[in-house]
């Protein structure tokens, strides 16, 4: 009999991080969420319950690295091995740190290179032995699409998430052939639902920005990279 697979959601937010958790779900994927309030985790996991989904919630902090490994530990010990690493982070939190380029000095990038890089980083080694060993397995993250193109009021966000694509896009490289996938879905305008999305909308207005993604269609296309491997990254948006 085989062992239903697991996804761990870091970054479980209202928007696209609760559709990913949905969309694997509905394929029978135990869902593992983490982000910092407990109180709005357990609403989501009650959400996704109420849906069939067996769900449950991990608080804690993605910039607390040292807090990562037992994080981990937590999930396996109630899930078993992860199977899918799905990263995401508050884009709130880095909206709320971005410089622009001509305005970054070197702590500018700190909290961007924390949270788009080193924290990752940090869990991938914690589960990617585990999935070559199993031959099975994947990371996925979700980046703004400043990661590829470059937007001078985000500079230093742009910088993290380019270093944080060439990381990951690297890896890929390196997994080819041994049934792990590392995939990037990089997204264009803000995020319905998202803290950020919304904080967006509210400071520059609808009429100024594009419209927002919606969270279902973003799942969606996380769900066709895992399941299709047949490329890097995509692009969600214009």
């Amino acid at each position: 009999m085989s062992k239903t697979k697991t996804i761990a959601v870091f970054g479980a937010g209202p928007g696209m991080g609760r559709a990913v958790a949905r969309r694997f779900g509905q394929e029978g994927f135990q869902v593992a969420l983490v982000a910092r309030n407990q109180t709005r985790l357990d609403a989501f996991t009650a959400q996704l319950a109420s849906e069939g989904i067996t769900a449950a919630g991990f608080a804690g902090d993605l910039a607390d690295r040292d807090a990562l490994p037992g994080l981990i530990e937590k999930i396996i010990a109630r899930f078993g091995p992860i199977d899918v690493l799905e990263y995401a982070p508050s884009g709130l939190d880095l909206l709320n740190a971005a410089t622009a380029i001509r305005d970054a000095d070197a702590a500018a990038f700190e909290l961007p290179l924390d949270l788009l890089l080193r924290t990752p980083v940090t869990l991938i080694r914690q589960v990617l032995p585990g999935m070559l060993e199993r031959g099975d397995g994947a990371v996925l993250f979700g980046l703004p699409v400043t990661a590829s193109v470059p937007v001078p009021p985000f500079g230093n966000l742009a910088t993290a998430g380019a270093a944080a694509r060439h990381y990951l896009h690297t890896l890929h490289t390196d997994l080819a052939d041994t049934g792990v996938y590392a995939g990037l879905l990089q997204i264009s305008g803000p995020v319905g639902d998202s803290d950020a999305g919304n904080h967006v909308l509210e400071t520059y207005g609808a009429a100024n920005l594009p419209q927002p993604q919606k969270p279902a269609d973003l799942a969606d296309a996380m769900w066709d990279l895992y399941l299709k491997r047949d490329r890097f990254d995509q692009v969600f948006g214009a």
